[in-house]
């Protein structure tokens, strides 16, 4: 670990929690050069670039089918759909997640059944055993924070009930667990390029991915007006495409995808030989601690077990932004969106204490020892 206690910063730092104009800025002439291009083409919807990117991300992920749609809520509720789910259908899902994965669920006509989380702030299997019923039909496990959920106990609760797995895996493109990308372990699964993610476009977008040809063949068809390749309307649809200019934009970044994963994985390392002494803090996993995963780091969520509010508001002061995952609140602490009251400790444990640090490949390293010295100089351990 680096002598934090001998190096000096001699004026206060900017360590926004994430700078869009980062995204950019750090290689505008690169993706300039795509625009132009897309543009002098007047390639707009569903072109070269949407199938394209579809290919490339298939063979990534080691997928048969990879469907662009219009954002990653738009990913979920298409999957739910084209997988069987109907409306009064109860929907397994973790209550820690942003709403969007319950909304998919409402979107349809299904009903969210929500349950907690472990100490992995994933989805806790114990808890997804303790509602199942005979009108639950799906669950959607929800990769967080750039980490894949432990799926094997998962997958044998929906085998042993009959349940659809369709992952929201927004925040889990990348990581894998076992070796398996996220996404790849049910029915269907789901991803977000909203442009904070490891992988974004400047815009919304999203996209489904499966191995089950009916699967997708269906959202193709939904996601299009009901549209086959040949222009025939099959079926009522909807207008969901990821668009070209986005899709061309995607396509261009995963060449650099995984040196992105790796610069987060690099900032990782460091947060934890510069935090992890402090007992206050619960970090979430170093790259290598745990075999079975490989995290992406899409958030750095960390538990702070002493003044938490206190911690934001000096760090705040210094120049350093945090977040709150979901502004502060799961989804069953959402009294407006009619959730009744639960039981679930784990989660409302996980909320008084949570705090994301700044995480992303634009972050350079000066700036993550930066946050480093200010947690420390917070608790006095220089």
């Amino acid at each position: 670990m680096k002598d934090h206690a001998t190096q000096a910063f001699a004026s206060k730092m900017k360590v926004p929690f994430f700078d869009y104009t980062r995204v950019y800025a750090s290689e505008g002439p690169r993706y300039d050069a795509v625009l132009k291009d897309v543009l002098y083409r007047s390639d707009f919807i569903m072109r070269q670039d949407l199938l394209a990117f579809e290919k490339e991300l298939a063979q990534y992920i080691g997928v048969r089918h990879v469907i662009g749609v219009a954002n990653g809520t738009d990913a979920i509720w298409l999957a739910l759909l084209a997988g069987g789910i109907k409306p009064g259908d109860e929907v397994i899902m973790p209550s820690h997640t942003y709403v969007a994965t319950a909304g998919a669920a409402r979107t349809i006509g299904a009903i969210p059944v929500l349950v907690d989380c472990g100490d992995d702030h994933l989805i806790d299997p114990k808890s997804v055993n303790s509602v199942v019923s005979t009108t639950s039909k799906a669950l959607i496990p929800v990769q967080l924070n750039g980490r894949t959920a432990k799926m094997d106990p998962l997958m044998d609760i929906a085998r042993q009930n009959n349940l659809i797995i369709v992952e929201d895996s927004a925040q889990g493109l990348g990581s894998r667990y076992k070796g398996r990308m996220a996404g790849t372990f049910g029915l269907a699964g789901t991803y977000s390029f909203f442009p904070a993610k490891v992988l974004g476009c400047f815009g919304d977008g999203g996209a489904v991915v499966t191995d089950n040809d009916n699967v997708a063949e269906k959202i193709r068809l939904l996601r299009d007006h009901g549209r086959d390749e040949k222009g025939n309307i099959r079926c009522w649809g909807f207008n969901s495409r990821l668009d070209n200019i986005q899709a061309a934009i995607l396509f261009e970044k995963l060449k650099t995808f995984d040196r992105d994963i790796s610069q987060r994985r690099k900032i990782a390392k460091l947060y934890h030989e510069g935090l992890s002494d402090i007992h206050s803090l619960l970090l979430p996993a170093a790259p290598e601690e745990e075999p079975d995963h490989f995290d992406t780091y899409q958030n750095f969520e960390v538990e702070v077990t002493e003044s938490r509010d206190e911690l934001r508001e000096f760090l705040a002061n210094e120049g350093v932004g945090t977040i709150v995952q979901w502004g502060g609140k799961a989804l069953h602490q959402m009294k407006e969106l009619g959730f009744k009251e639960k039981n679930l400790p784990r989660t409302d444990l996980l909320f008084q204490r949570a705090i994301m640090l700044p995480m992303n490949q634009y972050l350079s390293e000066i700036e993550a020892e930066y946050v480093i010295y200010k947690i420390r100089e917070f608790y006095d351990v220089q």
